[in-house]
């Protein structure tokens, strides 16, 4: 009988993840746009994520913001959050300070700097020294890089259209290869723009997430000592909890083995999907759906730049 229910379980499991996402290890990849019904049948309602190439391709951003000249003059004097970290990881799990051989959810630093200064820290980013990132989830595009508004659009209409809404943040991401997320879950629709670099992102359906081990992890948050250059890492007090992928989908070679043993479900159940989004390009994910973050290699190696509609 248990090895009937598993495997109605296992079908059930395959079937979901064929309609909500396809075969692996690839999505539906669009050659233009689509309409705004073709969006809302295919895509919205069957809670399927796709790649649009020629997304935005009368957008000036795609010309202009490859120009580290151009970003230096127009925010010559705009203030920006610079998030630093010592590896690249931010919001992802780190050994616990007062308890190392545990773990804890682990921040970034955040301080604000003038754009030219900030944007001189990320390419200066050193893995396992200090790795620099702009960004801020908090409708930073249109709170801090106003100046660089008429570069793109308010929104993506056929989107908007087929939605029903308006974006409530758009979201500006600057980075390098060393920027990487954790597995995560987000709660909102994202069109996610590439405008130069590329990135790629590993994806999993929803019915997946007894696969992410989510555990309750203590939070805590970099502290950047600008006379040392060194971080400590600290939890929050009064000491809260996050609950948090366990996963690590690229562990080192010699924690592998282990990691494999402790998250068998993961390692050894289906693939995830993998996209690589380019400069102009377009990533549709709809809510519910894990997903990952990664960062693979940026434009002359000086960062990466992109737009997240949510």
């Amino acid at each position: 009988m248990a090895e009937k229910i598993e495997s109605s379980i296992q079908n059930l499991w395959q079937e979901v993840r064929d309609l909500s996402l396809g075969t692996p290890p690839h999505i539906d990849h669009l050659p233009t746009p689509p309409t705004p019904l073709q969006f809302l049948r295919h895509y919205i309602t069957p809670n399927k994520p796709c790649l649009i190439s020629a997304a935005v391709p009368h957008w000036p951003a795609l010309a202009l913001w490859p120009s580290e000249t151009y970003l230096r003059t127009t925010l010559a004097t705009t203030p920006v959050s610079l998030h630093l970290t010592p590896t690249g990881k931010a919001d992802a799990l780190s050994p616990n300070p007062n308890a190392p051989s545990s773990l804890c959810f682990a921040s970034a630093h955040v301080q604000t700097l003038p754009f030219p200064e900030a944007l001189d820290s990320v390419i200066a980013s050193d893995e396992g020294n200090k790795v620099a990132y702009l960004q801020q989830q908090n409708d930073c595009f249109r709170r801090e890089y106003g100046a660089l508004a008429a570069d793109s659009e308010e929104h993506i209409p056929w989107a908007t259209e087929a939605l029903g809404c308006f974006p409530e943040a758009v979201n500006l991401w600057v980075g390098n290869h060393f920027s990487e997320t954790s597995f995560h879950k987000d709660h909102y629709e994202n069109l996610y723009v590439v405008i130069s670099g590329e990135k790629r992102f590993v994806l999993l359906p929803p019915t997946d997430v007894h696969r992410m081990y989510i555990r309750e992890y203590p939070a805590a948050m970099y502290q950047y000592h600008q006379d040392s250059g060194e971080f400590s890492l600290e939890l929050e007090d009064p000491i809260t909890s996050v609950p948090w992928c366990s996963v690590d989908p690229y562990p080192s070679p010699k924690d592998k083995k282990r990691e494999i043993e402790k998250f068998p479900l993961y390692f050894n159940g289906p693939k995830p999907f993998e996209v690589t989004v380019k400069a102009g390009e377009m990533l549709y994910l709809r809510i519910t759906g894990m997903q990952e973050f990664l960062l693979e290699l940026s434009l002359k190696a000086h960062g990466n730049a992109s737009l997240e509609f949510t």
